[in-house]
C-alpha cells in the first residue's frame, strides 16, 4: 500500500514559502495514493525547472532530462515497458517553451502519457523571466518595458493539437487538482494538465488572489467534455479562467499500433561487461 509518507525520498522540498508547487507535489502523492497502485508500476520524468527538484523528493522510479526535453524520455519509456504509468512533470517554458515541438508531436501520436505543467507564467529558476504563458505588457527582467508577445494558449493548442484529454487545475484547490490528476492518469490516451501554479516570488500579478476572481469549475457550469467545439470556446474566453475537463475522446493509442514493439521489458537485462571496462583501463 502507498501512503503519503512512503512516498518522501528523506530530501524535503526548498520551494519559497508559499509556492504552489507545494500543493501540485501534495496533490500528485494524493493522487498516487488514491489510485491504489504499485510504487513499481509509476514512472516520473521531470523537466528542468523548480519543479525538477520533485525527483529528489518523491521516492519513486524518476528521470530529470534537458529543458525542454522529458516528454521524448517519457515516450521512450512507455515504448520499453507499457505497463509504466508514466507521467511527466513539466513547466510552462520547459513543455511550451524549448520544449513545444515535443508537445505537439506527442498529442498527435495519442501516447498513453499524463503531462502535468507548471503554470506560472515565468521561468522561477532563472530568477523570473517572461515564459511563453506570460500575458502580453508582463514587465519582468527580461521584458522590463513589457512583453510585447501574446501568451501562448496550452488549452487551445492541446485540443486543437489531438489531446484526447485536457485539463486545467489550480495550485490554490488541492482537493480538485487531486482529482483531475487521477482522471488524467487513468485516461488511456495523451493527458495534458495545465496547473495555474502562483510564483509567490517573481510573479507579483498573477497571484493566488488574482487567480481566485477570475476561476470557475466547469462542471459547475453544466459542461460537456465530449463537445470538442465548446471545449474551445471555453479555452478562449477572454476574461474567465476555467478549471477542470475540457475535452475528452476516446482514441487508439500510440504504442498500440506499433506491432515492433510488442515486447515490454518486465524483467532486468543481465549483461557483462567486464571486457568492455577491461578495454577503458
Amino acid at each position: 500500500m502507498i501512503n503519503p509518507q512512503s512516498l518522501n525520498s528523506g530530501v524535503f522540498p526548498n520551494w519559497c514559502s508559499g509556492c504552489g508547487d507545494f500543493t501540485i507535489f501534495a496533490s500528485i502523492k494524493n493522487s498516487l495514493v488514491k489510485l491504489d497502485m504499485p510504487i513499481e508500476k509509476h514512472f516520473f520524468v521531470f523537466g528542468i525547472g523548480c519543479h525538477g527538484h520533485m525527483v529528489n523528493f518523491m521516492k519513486a522510479y524518476g528521470f530529470e532530462g534537458l529543458h525542454g526535453r522529458p516528454l521524448p524520455v517519457a515516450e521512450g519509456a512507455k515504448l520499453a515497458n507499457r505497463d509504466l504509468n508514466v507521467v511527466v512533470v513539466s513547466g510552462d517554458g520547459d513543455a511550451y517553451g524549448e520544449g513545444m515541438s515535443h508537445f505537439m508531436h506527442i498529442m498527435r501520436r495519442n501516447f498513453d502519457i499524463t503531462l502535468i505543467v507548471h503554470n506560472n507564467m515565468v521561468y522561477g529558476l532563472t530568477i523570473g523571466q517572461a515564459s511563453p504563458t506570460a500575458d502580453c505588457g508582463f514587465r519582468s527582467r527580461s521584458t522590463p518595458e513589457g512583453l510585447i508577445e501574446h501568451p501562448v494558449n496550452p488549452i487551445a493548442l492541446a485540443i486543437a493539437g489531438g489531446a484526447t484529454f485536457v485539463a486545467r487545475g489550480f495550485a490554490g484547490d488541492p482537493a480538485h487538482l487531486t482529482n483531475l490528476i487521477m482522471e488524467g492518469i487513468n485516461h488511456r490516451g495523451f493527458s495534458l494538465i495545465d496547473v495555474f501554479q502562483p510564483c509567490v516570488t517573481f510573479n507579483s500579478v498573477n497571484t493566488y488572489q488574482w487567480f481566485r476572481e477570475r476561476i470557475y469549475k466547469l462542471e459547475e457550469k453544466g459542461h460537456n467534455p465530449a463537445d470538442k467545439i465548446e471545449a474551445m470556446k471555453r479555452a478562449l474566453e477572454p476574461d474567465k479562467l476555467p478549471i477542470g475537463v475540457f475535452y475528452r475522446e476516446q482514441a487508439k493509442q500510440y504504442e498500440e499500433q506499433t506491432p515492433t514493439q510488442k515486447s515490454i521489458v518486465k524483467e532486468p537485462i543481465e549483461t557483462d561487461i567486464s571486457e568492455l571496462l577491461q578495454s577503458m583501463r
